[in-house]
């Protein structure tokens, strides 16, 4: 199989030259286009064309019918980064069905997007600003607008935790930043992160779907979280929340966070824990007897195709998981001492090989350099792999965004770390200080995709030949 028709990677043949052997050049090759593989398989669009589609008056997703002549109306509410694909996809198969609607999206986006019957409100992503705030107020409208008799579909994607963001009254906008952006830097896991933003909001954790009651809802989720616990996926907004105030506390407590958290939070959440203030809707609230929520795509879509790939290259494959989590430096230090088993044993399978993880690491920030979750797993492998010739490692956001970076991720071989001591650069000093976007920029080795409009965590692979 050749290369893709259109390559998603925008700096792909530059990646490939700086190969510095033949066999190094072939690893680069393979893992790229199963990084293009995997991004072309959780493509918005494509999922939605392929899992929903009208039969008369019946939308069916997947095996799952609904009679749309039932309905008086149909709103499209939701949010996240590649709420906006799915939203035009919806829309082509719906049409002039579709009474009103809105998508929160991120920041610059929204000339991506043909739409007549939804209307696109762009939005901050990482860190919420004003403009999430007026997102998630414009959804909640038109949520109390649904009635009895009204069907809303909600689509949800990562990143619709900070773009769609409503502070609990009490807090004000700069406490939740900087809340967010403590809890970042933290090393929580984003289960974590979004167990303490649901319980400082008034939108998240089910508080949307508590809104649209009693019209009916629909949720199209694509997942960004390990497991594709719904309730996590963009902090739930139409899930019950099986979190409680007290675990939000129990979190910023195990990462060192409360005694720095703002004032306003930590009443808020010691109230809440009181009892003092209601809990997020839970599952045994009746409200969820009109909800459907249905993941439509997830991170092992994108492994599986990745994996397809490269076993169409003739390589042997292994797909290790897609629950990869821990500090990313540490994986990418595993990475690199399954390659050198790979070099002294052909274990844990034969030579040629592909091995595919995926997932969310996190990255604990003590230095002050700029990188992202990927790029260190990458750095990190470099070191281990260092000497080994026809050895790849390519970790990538799907997003396209690697930490607060231009990048999705980084490529590494066995000659990366010669090639950077010869400019001067020692590679421990740049992962010290988190600084492994400056690195690979040095040596031309991030990988940019610019953003996907997709979300389904990340992908890291290596390729031996």
């Amino acid at each position: 199989m050749g290369d893709a028709v259109m390559s998603i990677i925008k700096n792909k043949e530059a990646l490939l030259s700086n190969a510095q052997s033949e066999r190094d050049k072939i690893a680069r090759r393979i893992a790229l286009n199963a990084i293009e593989e995997a991004l072309k398989a959780v493509d918005p669009k494509r999922i939605i064309f392929s899992r929903v589609s009208l039969e008369g008056e019946s939308l069916k997703i997947d095996d799952y019918k609904i009679d749309l002549s039932s309905y008086k109306r149909i709103f499209v509410l939701g949010g996240g980064k590649a709420s906006g694909a799915m939203a035009e996809a919806l829309e082509l198969i719906l049409n002039d069905r579709i009474d009103d609607g809105v998508i929160v999206i991120p920041k610059g986006t929204a000339n991506d997007h043909r739409l007549n019957h939804i209307k696109l409100h762009e939005s901050s992503h990482p860190i919420p600003d004003e403009s999430s705030v007026s997102g998630a107020m414009k959804i909640l409208e038109l949520a109390k607008e649904a009635e009895e008799g009204d069907l809303v579909i909600c689509l949800i994607s990562g990143g619709g935790s900070s773009l769609m963001a409503l502070p609990k009254e009490g807090i004000s906008l700069e406490d939740k930043q900087r809340m967010t952006n403590m809890l970042l830097k933290s090393g929580a896991t984003i289960n974590e992160i979004n167990a303490v933003r649901k319980h400082i909001s008034s939108f998240k954790g089910g508080q949307l779907a508590e809104a649209i009651h009693p019209a009916d809802l629909i949720g199209l989720l694509l997942s960004d979280v390990l497991g594709d616990p719904l309730d996590v996926i963009a902090s739930g907004p139409t899930v019950p929340d099986s979190s409680t105030f007290g675990d939000a506390i129990s979190i910023l407590r195990r990462y060192g966070l409360w005694e720095k958290a703002p004032k306003s939070i930590k009443r808020i959440l010691l109230n809440g824990a009181a009892g003092r203030i209601p809990e997020t809707p839970k599952r045994d609230n009746p409200i969820f007897e009109k909800v459907k929520n249905i993941v439509i795509g997830n991170n092992r879509l994108a492994c599986t195709a990745a994996l397809r790939r490269i076993k169409e290259e003739g390589l042997n494959v292994l797909f290790l998981t897609s629950f990869m989590e821990g500090e990313s430096r540490h994986i990418g230090t595993f990475f690199g001492a399954l390659g050198r088993e790979l070099i002294a044993s052909d274990k844990p399978i034969p030579s040629p090989a592909g091995i595919v993880a995926g997932g969310e690491t996190t990255v604990t920030v003590t230095g002050n350099g700029i990188g992202g979750r990927n790029q260190e797993i990458a750095l990190s492998a470099a070191l281990k792999i260092a000497g080994a010739n026809g050895m790849v490692l390519a970790s990538a956001s799907t997003d396209g965004i690697d930490g607060p970076t231009d990048a999705a991720g980084a490529i590494v071989d066995g000659n990366t770390v010669r090639r950077s001591r010869e400019l001067g650069l020692n590679p421990m000093d740049y992962l010290n200080n988190n600084d492994s976007y400056t690195y690979f920029s040095k040596l031309n080795d991030l990988i940019i995709t610019g953003p996907t409009r997709t979300n389904v965590c990340d992908i890291t692979i290596l390729i031996k030949v």
